[in-house]
């Protein structure tokens, strides 16, 4: 499924969180956003989750303006993972997967085995399944990440939108839940903090800086060492493996020399 922005802005005050950003991600593509914290990742993802209104503009769930669909439809067709998300009640690492399937349970379609196989499978697939009976407050914070993705799993989504889902994992699991998000064939939209997890998963790769848009295309075209150093502040070599995936190093103390040029700039 189709998911676009349509000159999206949404501010706090007086101050411009998001301003007039446009993309379109066609079905199956995995987009990467990557750029500096209080860039406004976080805030376009909740745009287009439906969650927060813009200010203007309009997000477009396949053919469809967000806002003329009902939350139970949007719920059955996207899935949102926070960066933040808490419980404060007392479920097991089943039950808070068992919650993806809420938009398909009603009056006359209860629970049935079909549920079970779909979060049998979810909890596989995060390698929770042995932890399925630990309550959620027993459970370290990557292992309640891996439950949220679960979840998302569970509501058999055709998109899936993720805030920095590898927070709290160790690089083991950060490849692993990377390369299920990638094998699932879903249209994903997913704020990243390692670049280099961008560039080995993402189709293509937008950059946020200061609530805009300000590049997007293919990694190796995107992540080159000057929008690093203008975007991230810090200096690094980038260059192709065999595969064509193009790697980031950093520059030891690249950041306080990039600084020192700035405040001498300004």
């Amino acid at each position: 499924m189709k998911i676009s922005a349509q000159k999206l802005c949404w501010s706090a005050g007086n101050l411009e969180i998001v301003r007039d950003v446009s993309f379109d991600v066609a079905p199956g593509e995995f987009l990467g956003i990557i750029g500096p914290n209080g860039s406004g990742k976080s805030t376009l993802l909740s745009m287009m989750a439906g969650i927060r209104k813009p200010l203007s503009g309009q997000v477009m769930l396949g053919d469809l303006p967000i806002r003329s669909i009902g939350s139970r439809e949007i719920a059955r067709s996207l899935a949102f993972v926070e960066q933040q998300a808490e419980t404060a009640e007392r479920i097991t690492a089943r039950q808070a997967v068992e919650l993806g399937r809420t938009p398909y349970l009603g009056p006359l379609s209860g629970w049935s085995v079909n549920d079970d196989d779909i979060v049998d499978a979810a909890l596989d697939n995060v390698d929770m399944a042995d932890k399925a009976d630990r309550l959620w407050h027993h459970l370290s914070g990557g292992e309640r990440q891996r439950l949220h993705i679960g979840r998302a799993l569970a509501q058999e989504p055709r998109v899936l939108l993720l805030d920095e889902p590898t927070n709290h994992l160790d690089i083991g699991h950060q490849i692993d839940l990377l390369e299920l998000v990638r094998r699932q064939e879903l249209t994903v939209v997913a704020a990243l903090h390692d670049l280099n997890h961008a560039a080995m998963f993402c189709d293509r790769i937008a950059i946020m800086d200061q609530g805009r848009m300000t590049a997007i295309g293919k990694p190796a075209e995107v992540l080159t060492a000057e929008t690093i150093s203008t975007v991230f502040g810090v200096e690094a070599t980038v260059a192709p493996d065999e595969d064509g995936i193009c790697h980031v190093r950093f520059r030891a103390g690249g950041a306080r020399r990039n600084s020192a040029r700035k405040d001498a700039i300004s």
